[in-house]
This record gives structure tokens, C-alpha cells and sequence, in this order.
């Protein structure tokens, strides 16, 4: 073999080598908080425009029942990575000290919780007071119904009564008349009522974040297993979930057809109403725009710590410290995602 040939060789060998590292792609497996519905889009978005792909991931992404199952799964190994509520895991932490694997919130989405209570117009209820000596209804594990003693407390709620149910039944119930009034994730709530026939001028929504309970909502939560031996994917799937959030927030309608992509009867109209009220209500809330989308002010994280451990009755006081790394948080620009202010 002559030096010319040899380098060609050399050359061509190494350009393969390139490609095959540019191809090599890291597995990540993600678990969403609930079904495929509207605000979905925020991480089926970037999925379908490739930018999970173009950062070097092969991302995986599957609908949940519940942030508790998700954080679950996460701790389990089953997945690397998920969106859940940081009351549930705070309270797995708290629950599960020795648990070798705990997931920790790497990134906020839902600056604010979506818990709120609705009631119909008619039974009078217009404000938390209001609520004293009432009969309210949802799941024993809903959120909101958890995180109630948080807001009773900061609205001098007293003497309510709870009545269980299935999920489907929640709405229906209200709307029966059996209950005064529930808890649920507002833009959730509210539709179920609508396709119960209610009007949306009907009901009452009392949101959490606008009654003195200010509880961070939904977070991305990644295994410390995958923080310890690849913190550089985690950045990466939060950068390219950063840029198609901020597409999704750009042009919710466009963005729904990713959801659609996934589960074919959704109502394309009814999902894009729910996306874009998570958007208005948690996602680019006056506190996300105060504090900076991705990010948690400290104090206000350990006070949610405090709430929590006493609201859910934890076995061990949760620890803020443990609950967030926000180190591999994109970079400013890159988390600059949220739409101008409505005016």
C-alpha cells in the first residue's frame, strides 16, 4: 500500500467512525403524567420535529395514569425520565427514605399546580368561604383533594365532606347534584363539565395558585442513576424539549397534530382548548414569567416541602434539597419559550 493510499484509507476510516458516532444514538425512555391530550404537545412536539433526534436521543415517550405511577416507574428503573406532579414526588421521597433510586425534578413545566375547585353558579358557591360545611367530591389520589388541607388552611375552610369516586364519575356527579363542588386540574375539569352539557359560564373555578396556595405543579424528573452516568443526554433532552415547547407556545393549534399523531380519535378542537388553557393557567403563568421558565426559587420550594409533609401526612419531613438539581438546566436563551404577555 503506497502513503497516498494509506491516507485515503485512514481518511475514509475515520469519516466512518464519525458517522457512526454522530449516528449513535441515546435511548431514553419517557413516561408522560396522564393520557395523550393536549398538553402532550410539549413533548410530542419535539419529538415529531426531530430535535430530540438532531440532539443525539432516541427518545421514547409513553402516556401515564397519574404522576404517582410515573415517579413509581422512574424509581424503578422502568423509565429514565417523566412529567409529574412535584407533590407526588415529594411525597414519595418522604414515604420512601431508603429507596435506592429516587427520582429527582430536573426542570419545571407547570410553574403553578392546576388544582382548583369547581362548583356550578347555582349552588351559590362563588369564593373559598364559601366552601365551609360543603360536600366535595374526587378521587382519593386527585392532586387536589390532597393538597386541600393546604388550601383550606390558607382560605379558613372548615367542616367539609369528601365523597370518593372513579375519575369518569367526578364531573358527573357535580353536574347531578350529588356533590357541591370537586377538585381537579382546571382546564381538565372544565371541559369534562362542558361535555356534560354545562356552559362554561356556569361554573366556578377557584384555582389554587390565585387563593394563596403557591405549589409548583408538574416537573420533568429524571433517575439519579441517569444524572450520575450521563448528565449530558438529561441537558440535552431539556434543551430540545425547550425548543419545541417554545413552537408549541408559538402555535398551539399547529402542535396539536403530534398529539393527534399518537392517538387518532382525539377531538383536535377540545385538545387544543385544553392545551391552551394549560399554557394561559400554569405553563406561562404570571409566576413562571416572574420566576423564569424551568426554573424554582428556593424559599418557595421549601415551603411547598413543608405543606406537603404535613398536608399528605408523610412518614419522614421532606427535604427541598433532595427533591431538585438544576444543574443541567438549559442555558437562558435557550429557556426564553414563553409568548408575550396577553395583554
Amino acid at each position: 500500500m503506497n502513503k497516498r493510499h494509506f491516507i485515503q484509507t485512514a481518511a475514509a476510516l475515520a469519516t466512518l467512525v464519525t458517522m457512526g458516532a454522530a449516528q449513535a444514538q441515546t435511548p431514553v425512555k419517557f413516561q408522560l403524567d396522564w393520557r395523550f391530550e393536549g398538553p402532550a404537545a410539549l413533548f410530542l412536539q419535539p419529538a415529531a420535529k426531530g430535535y430530540f433526534k438532531a440532539a443525539g436521543l432516541d427518545v421514547t415517550i409513553d402516556s401515564g395514569n397519574g404522576s404517582g405511577g410515573t415517579v413509581t416507574r422512574v424509581a424503578s428503573g422502568t423509565y429514565d425520565m417523566g412529567f409529574a406532579d412535584m407533590a407526588a414526588l415529594m411525597e414519595f421521597h418522604a414515604n420512601n427514605p431508603d429507596a435506592p433510586n429516587k427520582p429527582v425534578a430536573v426542570m419545571m413545566v407547570y410553574n403553578n399546580t392546576p388544582a382548583a375547585v369547581l362548583a356550578l353558579k347555582k349552588s351559590g358557591i362563588a369564593k373559598p368561604a364559601d366552601l365551609s360545611g360543603k360536600k366535595l367530591g374526587a378521587p382519593v389520589f386527585d392532586a387536589g383533594r390532597k393538597g386541600f388541607p393546604i388550601f383550606q388552611k390558607a382560605n379558613s375552610v372548615s367542616n367539609v365532606a369528601w365523597t370518593s369516586m372513579d375519575p369518569p364519575l367526578r364531573e358527573t356527579m357535580l353536574v347531578r347534584g350529588d356533590i357541591d363542588a370537586i377538585t381537579g386540574f382546571s382546564f381538565t375539569s372544565l371541559l369534562n363539565l362542558e361535555a356534560r352539557g354545562v356552559k362554561a359560564e356556569d361554573v366556578v373555578i377557584l384555582p389554587y395558585a390565585d387563593h394563596g396556595v403557591k405549589l409548583y405543579g408538574n416537573a420533568i424528573i429524571a433517575s439519579p442513576k441517569m444524572i450520575a452516568e450521563n448528565p449530558a443526554a438529561v441537558k440535552a433532552f431539556l434543551t430540545a424539549f425547550a425548543k419545541g415547547a417554545k413552537d408549541v407556545m408559538a402555535n398551539p393549534a399547529a402542535s396539536i397534530e403530534s398529539v393527534k399523531a399518537r392517538d387518532g380519535i382525539i377531538n383536535v378542537p377540545l385538545e387544543t382548548r385544553r392545551l391552551q388553557l394549560a399554557i394561559d393557567a400554569v405553563v406561562a403563568s404570571p409566576d413562571a414569567r416572574k420566576e423564569g421558565f424551568g426554573q424554582i426559587v428556593p424559599g418557595r420550594l421549601a415551603l411547598m416541602a413543608s405543606q406537603v409533609s404535613d398536608a399528605y401526612g408523610t412518614k419522614t419531613r421532606v427535604d427541598p434539597a433532595k427533591i431538585w438539581n438544576g444543574s443541567m438546566l438549559p442555558t437562558a436563551a435557550d429557556l426564553n419559550v414563553l409568548p408575550p404577555a396577553k395583554k
